[in-house]
């Protein structure tokens, strides 16, 4: 997992991510994403206090598209927007000093700014137990509607904070449909690469993702699950 941090400073910090980003910032450390204005995910990230900063916490394969939205955003907002060599450390042992409590899920520990790795913790499997999505793997920029993926489960959107980009569309899919599709956990016997389709009866269902321990992350149209589905050489059945 190679994260890259940048960092926000300047009076408007609070302000400038508050209409951008999907949580309520004021309430940090929280999960958060940036959307489309049609609601799609472009990026997830840990958002942290940090003094007189804010520290974002993302995915590095996602940072220098996520720095140069947020200059786009930028216009007169009294706001710096820097690139740090902060590293992230994380574990589900004992927390260190300084660590704060990733705010997605319980059993998904804790996270130090300036620590280094893992702990060797399995986090495949706490996410696949827990059904916690990835970034580029069941997080997909401009394809992922965040409810879909579980962020109002995960703390990681608040439907009180106010206008953020793509906040309508994601009201709209809170308070006015019910979702049909989304991630859920199977059982899954056998293996197949990330991104298999996932059939039954002739049927398209989904799309398979994260594999451990006999269950499977993937993205599903709930009225197809059933007990006989097949993903390339696996099979696997709604739980």
């Amino acid at each position: 997992m190679t994260r890259q941090i940048i960092r926000i400073t300047g009076e408007d910090r609070v302000d400038f991510l508050q209409g951008l980003v999907s949580n309520d910032v004021r309430r940090a450390p929280c999960w958060a994403a940036l959307l489309t204005p049609q609601g799609k995910y472009l990026a997830d990230f840990l958002i942290v206090p940090d003094g007189d900063a804010l520290l974002i916490d993302v995915d590095a394969r996602l940072a220098d598209d996520l720095v140069r939205r947020l200059g786009m955003y930028k216009l007169r907002s009294k706001v710096a927007i820097e690139v740090t060599d902060i590293t992230v450390g994380r574990g589900t042992g004992p927390a260190p000093d300084g660590a704060i409590a990733d705010p997605r899920h319980p059993t998904l520990g804790w996270r130090l700014y300036g620590g280094a790795g893992d702990d060797g913790t399995d986090f495949d499997a706490i996410r696949v137990e827990h059904i916690i999505p990835e970034t580029l793997v069941e997080l997909i920029p401009n394809e992922t509607f965040i409810l879909e993926a579980g962020f109002e489960r995960l703390h990681g959107v608040d439907f009180r904070k106010g206008c953020y980009v793509g906040q309508e569309v994601t009201a709209r899919m809170k308070h006015k449909t019910e979702l049909r599709k989304g991630l859920a956990r199977l059982r899954i016997e056998g293996e197949a690469p990330v991104g298999t389709p996932i059939t039954a009866d002739g049927k398209e269902v989904g799309t398979l993702f994260t594999q451990s321990g006999g269950h499977a992350l993937a993205h599903v149209r709930f009225d197809r699950l059933g007990p006989d589905m097949q993903a390339g050489a696996a099979r696997l059945a709604a739980i």
